[in-house]
């Protein structure tokens, strides 16, 4: 199975991914490419130090949302995927892209979804006193968060834990 990667930031989702493809955890299936909306992206230097191609297309490059992902699009596919995994990729696609990719583009967000959907999850988790935490893996829709659960985990939240430990 062949997978793309979309990311934004520092990686740490990729990095666990990328952790479990070498060690043979994640069966058949092969990150082939990552992609990164953000230049400076941190993850971009964990796919190559683990020899995964990558690609930056920044969304400020285009005039609206809609051309963004149709070149999105067009560079995904250029990787012949099978799923696509927003692993930390922060923005919101077009009901046209996801559409393109039903039941192949997955989301990884930090919190036990439904509850906090969206952003600063961590912070609301507790600003709220949650005595847990945790992470869903999510089919994506055109709705936000709010495709069919794949897998969540649960970690406790202690005492001690800010936004940056969850």
């Amino acid at each position: 199975m062949r997978v793309v990667c979309l990311i934004s930031g520092g990686g740490t989702n990729l990095q666990a991914l990328i952790d479990w493809q070498t060690k043979g955890l994640l069966g058949d299936a092969m990150i082939v490419g990552v992609i990164s909306n953000v230049a400076s992206a941190y993850g971009l230097e964990r796919a190559k130090r683990a020899s995964i191609p990558t690609s930056v297309l920044s969304h400020r490059d285009y005039a609206d949302r809609l051309l963004f992902d149709q070149a999105l699009r067009s560079l995904i596919d250029g990787y012949d995927p099978d799923l696509v995994v927003l692993a930390g990729f922060m923005r919101i696609l077009t009901a046209e892209f996801v559409t393109h990719y039903h039941r192949r583009l997955i989301n990884i967000h930090p919190s036990l979804l439904p509850k906090y959907k969206g952003l600063d999850t961590h912070r609301r988790a507790l600003d709220a006193g949650d005595t847990v935490a945790g992470a869903t893996v999510h089919w994506v829709t055109e709705a936000l968060d709010a495709g069919d659960i794949i897998q969540q985990v649960e970690v406790p939240i202690v005492a001690d834990d800010s936004e940056e430990r969850l």
